[in-house]
């Protein structure tokens, strides 16, 4: 007689094991202690074997007969269904299925470029080497073995990264209930250390005024000279300012004019407001006189539809400023001489540089953080910008 779920369910343990058969070699074997436990009886090879399905309560009625029908069908086609089921299990176990598992639910904090980049990360340096491995059965060793394969092209930091993906992913795997360890965290004083990071070339306080008036005087493109004083002013990087879009700027003829930065658009992957000072809102004003139909502010015929990356730099270049002075530099001049002032807060030039850091300088990052002080800082500094003949004195 087969069994009902109901009858699982209201079975009491006996003082010894006993079974409840539900059919085909199905049943349930109730112990002492009152767990209720699904085996299958087969023979195979002319030998008595027995394979185990789990608990009643993870696994229902219905999950058990279909695990015997499964095994019914190995049987049939001449496989042992116990072999079978260590294969299946190791699959389900093995690094890439929970290492695909881990992404899944990471990536619901992260922008989809950022998840994008860590699956490919895993997909072109990890999986192939251990993707088929059970998780258990990788050792630190092995580990270091297939990430010395990243630092043989002499990605350092990459490697890091990849290792630090791989040791969440042994993490979540021990919470899971299928890891135990988490060989990524053993193999950490192994790795090659990179080189210290190269500062982008910037030119001192001193000779910045003449930049600045070198810039302004460019005469290799209007299109150029504007992009290189609206990285400027507003002290954000490169990217940004290549795909600066008309749909991301707010209020331009307003008071207080936003540039607002979507998540996705950002390095550290949060929304980014600039306030912009009235030069930048100028020079916005003026390209779209350049390009009134253009939706970026900075259009070009190239693959992306924007200045391409090196544009700006080449027009250091021919300023006279080549290993002188990079587009990123213009960053670090921006810092430095607003740090130097000693008019405005490291916290306030950090958030508007849009650096890591901004987690430090509150439990819960805000894109809105500093605003109005930002708005002054960004005035004063496009203001000081603006004026390429004035002596460069901090504390004027």
């Amino acid at each position: 007689m087969s069994l009902t779920a109901s009858g699982v369910k209201s079975a009491k343990p006996q003082a010894k094991p006993y079974k409840l058969s539900d059919e085909k070699g199905l049943y349930l074997l109730v112990t002492p202690s009152g767990s209720k436990l699904w085996r299958f009886d087969y023979r195979f090879a002319e030998k008595r074997k027995t394979i185990a399905f789990g608990k009643w309560d993870d696994v229902d009625l219905a999950k058990a007969r279909a695990h015997r029908d499964a095994a019914r069908k190995s049987l049939a086609e001449g496989r042992d269904p116990a072999i079978d089921a260590v294969a299946k299990d190791a699959i389900k176990n093995s690094f890439e299925t929970v290492g695909r598992d881990w992404h899944a639910a990471a990536k619901t904090a992260w922008t989809p470029r950022y998840a994008k980049l860590v699956l490919g990360r895993l997909e072109a340096d990890i999986f192939p080497h251990l993707g088929k491995d059970d998780i258990n059965a990788i050792e630190p060793p092995r580990l270091l073995e297939v990430i010395r394969k990243i630092e043989a092209r002499d990605a350092l930091e990459m490697a890091k990264r990849v290792k630090n993906h791989c040791s969440e992913i042994f993490q979540y795997a021990i919470a899971e209930g299928k890891g135990r360890r988490d060989p990524a965290a053993e193999i950490h004083r192994a790795l090659k250390k990179p080189r210290p990071k190269k500062h982008m070339a910037a030119v001192p306080p001193s000779e910045f005024p003449t930049l600045v008036a070198r810039i302004h005087a460019y005469d290799g493109g209007e299109v150029t000279r504007l992009a290189l004083l609206f990285t400027l002013v507003t002290m954000v990087r490169t990217q940004e300012t290549r795909f600066a879009a008309i749909d991301e700027i707010e209020n331009l003829d307003g008071p207080e004019p936003l540039w607002r930065l979507s998540a996705v658009r950002m390095k550290m992957g949060r929304e980014h407001l600039v306030p912009l000072p009235h030069q930048a809102a100028t020079i916005i004003k003026r390209l779209r006189e350049i390009s009134p139909d253009s939706r970026y502010l900075f259009p070009a015929s190239t693959r992306t539809g924007v200045i391409s990356e090196n544009t700006m730099l080449y027009g250091l270049y021919r300023m006279g400023y080549h290993n002188r002075q990079t587009t990123h530099g213009l960053r670090r001049c921006a810092s430095t001489i607003l740090n130097e002032s000693g008019k405005f807060e490291p916290d306030w030039i950090e958030t508007q540089l849009a650096h890591a850091d901004e987690d430090k300088v509150r439990g819960a990052y805000n894109a809105a953080i500093y605003l109005p002080h930002r708005r002054r800082m960004l005035q004063w500094w496009a203001d000081f910008v603006e004026k390429p003949t004035n002596i460069y004195r901090i504390a004027a």
